[in-house]
């Protein structure tokens, strides 16, 4: 049941115009599940970046330093220890692990709201751990799979 409010438009009892062709026509269309993952992408919350980033980083660099270390190993030069790679991965994981939660909790404090000091606890350094733990071990794929073959 209906009825004209003084614009023209059909109103429910309720008081809110009734739902016509023309107010679904003009709803939002529904996006795909690529496009909602794309946008999500593009608009990450700045702690999630700034602790993607941290992680990326150190990740980087020690992932180029394997590479130099599994390059030498691979062109057979004589190193003292023999091959250690095994254990270089696992180091560097851990240190991946480490110094990522570390770094993120320094880089990322909880919103301050109307305060001025920054304050910093335990999820900060959980978020820097939860980043780097995929960001150590794609890392490492990078360079064995990709770059180590291009090297060698």
């Amino acid at each position: 049941m209906s009825t004209e409010d003084p614009g023209g438009r059909s109103v429910a009892r309720s008081g809110r115009p009734a739902t016509t062709a023309a107010a679904a026509a003009a709803s939002p269309r529904r996006r795909s599940w690529l496009e909602v993952r794309w946008r999500q992408f593009r608009n990450a919350p700045r702690p999630v970046a700034r602790a993607v980033g941290a992680n990326l980083v150190i990740a980087s660099i020690l992932g180029l330093l394997y590479l130099a270390y599994d390059v030498a190993l691979a062109r057979g030069a004589a190193l003292p220890g023999g091959d250690l790679r095994t254990m270089f991965v696992a180091i560097d994981i851990l240190v991946v692990l480490l110094l990522g939660s570390l770094v993120t909790w320094l880089i990322v404090p909880l919103p301050r709201g109307s305060g001025e000091r920054a304050t910093r606890t335990g999820w900060s350094a959980a978020l820097g751990l939860f980043a780097a733990v995929p960001i150590a071990y794609l890392v490492l794929v990078v360079e064995s799979q990709i770059l180590a073959p291009l090297l060698s």
